[in-house]
């Protein structure tokens, strides 16, 4: 008898602790990737989220802020489970420390990342707190369900 894909419970296919992994492994590789523009192809378009009141300079801290995605990413791919919830809430701390710089782009109305008009800088605000949550979320310990 052949596997059927259609007529799969995806519920039961995939249970809660591989859908946390899959969250967990593409949050640290979008770090990386992210990290990595910090460092490289995306490098001036960082600057323009820095707001002026970052006491390093704009260069300095999207260098800075580019090698610890890299390394927060990595630790997300990589960790033992014991060590996850941990990281999870060290990236959702970047990830509002980060928001000052999304709303100065906005404010001062800097493009960058084709985010070239009010609005498009205004929704970008929303995506903040998804990380924050997707963060949590995919670090979090799984509850048992054993009575």
């Amino acid at each position: 008898m052949g596997y059927k894909l259609a007529d799969t419970d995806w519920k039961s296919a995939m249970n809660e602790t591989t859908l946390k992994k899959i969250a967990r492994v593409l949050l640290g590789g979008s770090l990386i990737f992210t990290g990595l523009g910090h460092l490289t192809f995306a490098r001036e378009e960082f600057q323009a989220q820095v707001p002026d009141w970052v006491p390093l300079g704009k260069d300095d801290t999207v260098v800075a802020s580019g090698v610890v995605e890299i390394a927060l990413g990595g630790a997300l791919v990589l960790t033992n489970e014991k060590l996850q919830g941990a990281l999870g809430k060290v990236a959702a701390a970047l990830f509002a420390v980060v928001l000052p710089g999304n709303i100065s782009q906005y404010t001062h109305r800097r493009d960058a990342f084709g985010l070239n008009t009010d609005t498009k800088r205004f929704v970008r605000l929303f995506f903040q707190p998804v990380l924050i949550y997707w963060a949590l979320k995919s670090t979090e310990k799984v509850k048992s369900t054993e009575k």
